[in-house]
């Protein structure tokens, strides 16, 4: 970029095309229609002051903050003075313009407090000019009161823009903070699909570790058809986990999850004793609430079959409907008893992180999850977890 690109730039930049037109035809204007222009005597006081008031108008084009405070209004001052001075030479009235612009960028550039009186001072000196003998040349000394007429449309567009200003603002502020609620969205989607991998494969290969430990301990003791039995199921296992897998990639495409049939089969798939017990009025949940039972039931039995290999797992599903003030709701509850003996209980092949992640995508809607031992009843010695979710 050369200098005069650069200058060029520098004195356009912030401005519309409009105000760029109004700066030049202002000054085409004064050079064809002020009079009298030469070489000598009033001619060239004429000129000069001429060549003045037009650089000084092409300080309109100067964005805005460049000049600070006190050079802007010196430069305003000095603008004010040479249009008097021209208004009182010229013998058209033409050199007016000048003034009401001078006027309506000191509205537009100044505060009110200070744009007001200078407005008032540029009118009184532009009449004074006018009423004195040697003035004027005919211009009546009412064009020149009026100039300071022209501050309201510089203050009124001073309005516009400042507003205009503010809209921008507030849509970009809207933007930054929509951006920031679709990262928070991605970040929490991310870290939802986390928890669904997690459950899956913890409670794939938690089975498939329990199975290979057994497997292990009947070689050792030489039981190699037994081991071969425990062998065939960790691959049992691993079938059933990928299907699992595939399925969770499906539930998270779908837009609606068979709950009971998918608690079911889950059950099906790691107990023959599992019993499931669905009461209430059953409806259709969202899919992500149903996806949160789905994925609190895999760590459930997860948990029971590392804590309580053997037991017999019992799952209750139940609708709560409306009650009065109290909104519906979803209670899930899985029930395994207490480990039988002779029974071997992986406590390290887990992350601890499963009751964790449970309570983490409970909060993201608004539900509940206790868990612990049972101390009295038939199932006493076993472990209840039980879930609430609100919908």
């Amino acid at each position: 970029m050369n200098r005069t690109q650069a200058v060029t730039r520098w004195f356009t930049a912030d401005n519309n095309p409009i105000q760029v037109f109004g700066t030049v035809a202002a000054i085409v204007v004064g050079a064809i229609a002020v009079r009298p222009i030469g070489f000598s005597g009033t001619g060239l006081a004429v000129l000069c002051l001429l060549v003045l008031v037009s650089l000084m108008t092409c300080t309109r084009l100067i964005p805005e903050g460049r000049l600070a405070p006190g050079p802007q209004f010196a430069v305003l001052c000095v603008w004010s003075a040479g249009a008097a001075a021209l208004l009182a030479l010229d013998r058209s009235g033409a050199s007016a313009l000048f003034a009401y612009f001078v006027t309506g960028h000191a509205g537009y550039r100044l505060d009110s407090r200070r744009s007001l009186p200078f407005a008032v001072c540029t009118s009184v000196l532009c009449a004074g000019v006018l009423l004195l003998p040697w003035g004027g040349h005919g211009t009546s000394w009412i064009v020149g009161a009026f100039t300071g007429v022209s501050v309201l449309v510089g203050i009124s567009n001073r309005a516009h823009t400042d507003a205009l200003r503010s809209a921008r603002a507030a849509a970009e502020q809207a933007e930054l903070a929509a951006r920031a609620e679709a990262r928070a969205e991605a970040l929490a989607e991310r870290a939802r699909i986390a928890r669904d991998v997690h459950d899956v494969l913890a409670h794939s290969l938690a089975g498939v570790n329990m199975q290979l430990e057994v497997t292990d301990a009947l070689l050792e003791s030489g039981d190699v058809e037994r081991a071969r039995q425990a062998a065939q199921r960790a691959q049992s296992l691993v079938r059933s986990g990928l299907t699992e897998v595939q399925r969770t990639v499906g539930d998270l495409r779908e837009d609606a999850l068979p709950l009971v049939e998918t608690l079911r089969s889950m059950l099906g798939s790691v107990s023959d004793a599992g019993t499931l017990t669905v009461d209430g009025p059953e409806r259709e949940l969202p899919v992500r609430l149903a996806q949160v039972i789905v994925r609190c039931a895999q760590e459930a039995l997860t948990n029971a079959h590392k804590y309580a290999p053997g037991a017999p797992v019992r799952m209750r599903l139940e609708y709560v409907e409306r009650r009065e003030h109290l909104p519906d709701k979803t209670v899930f509850e899985v029930v395994n008893s207490a480990p039988p003996e002779g029974s071997r209980p992986l406590a390290g092949a887990g992350s601890g992180m499963g009751l964790v992640g449970m309570r983490e995508r409970l909060d993201l809607v608004g539900g509940t999850v206790t868990a612990g031992p049972i101390v009295d009843g038939d199932n006493s010695g076993g472990w209840l977890v039980r879930v609430v979710i609100p919908g």
